[in-house]
């Protein structure tokens, strides 16, 4: 059964208006905590960067559907609202609080189909899915690619370089934490079901492998640092 939507699709200008809703709900999510928000402590967490990272899968969303051949408006929409919740509500129930706030909005400021509403709500709640993705719907599967792609790269090292400065380690630790990017992200290519989010993964995986190279060409004993046993 397919889903009925409006003939012209999603405007660009109802997206923008969704971008900005997004933006302004993740903001006033973190300001309604005295404690300045759940995930304070960790600024790769704060509003400016889980919106990047919403974009981030939009963005790559739209290309795994375009090539599987997915309805890519709902995977935009889904895109969009997928993380909306991450900052006020616990892991665990997230996905399915954000559904809730996507489906207030399309339902009171959009004039959607409600098997669109639902198709898009559905991706939303199933997007942590941690089971076999060719269990899920296409739609579904495209938004979950894309949001385990955000975690692999150039991307998911920046990262983990920052949080080595949070946890007071030495730029001698870079390599072994580099690394601990590689290890998730061939772990996280095994889920993938798509040959465009598998060639993806592959590429961004291949930075993550130079740039491990390129710290031990050029920072003196490193090799020796890694090869010394200690804690993981």
């Amino acid at each position: 059964m397919g889903v009925e939507i409006k003939e012209s699709g999603v405007t660009d200008q109802e997206f923008a208006e969704m971008e900005q809703f997004v933006y302004d709900y993740l903001s006033a999510s973190v300001k309604s905590e005295d404690d300045g928000g759940r995930m304070r402590w960790y600024p790769w967490h704060s509003a400016e960067y889980r919106f990047n990272h919403i974009k981030n899968v939009v963005d790559l969303a739209r290309v795994i559907a375009k090539d599987e051949g997915a309805d890519v408006d709902i995977v935009t929409v889904a895109a969009i609202f997928h993380d909306i919740s991450k900052l006020e509500a616990p892991q665990d129930i997230h996905a399915e609080a954000g559904a809730d706030v996507a489906r207030q909005y399309l339902t009171s400021r959009c004039e959607y189909p409600e098997s669109f509403v639902e198709a898009v709500c559905g991706a939303i709640e199933s997007h942590s899915h941690q089971g076999s993705l060719d269990e899920l719907p296409l739609e579904t599967r495209c938004l979950v690619e894309a949001d385990i792609l955000d975690k692999i790269g150039a991307n998911g090292t920046a990262l983990m370089l920052l949080r080595m400065g949070y946890e007071s380690r030495t730029h001698m630790d870079a390599a072994r934490m580099v690394d601990r990017v590689f290890q998730r992200g061939r772990d996280h290519v095994k889920r993938l079901e798509s040959d465009k989010a598998e060639s993806i993964a592959h590429q961004r995986l291949k930075r993550v492998k130079w740039f491990r190279e390129w710290l031990e060409a050029e920072v003196a004993e490193m090799d020796r640092e890694r090869d010394t046993p200690g804690p993981n």
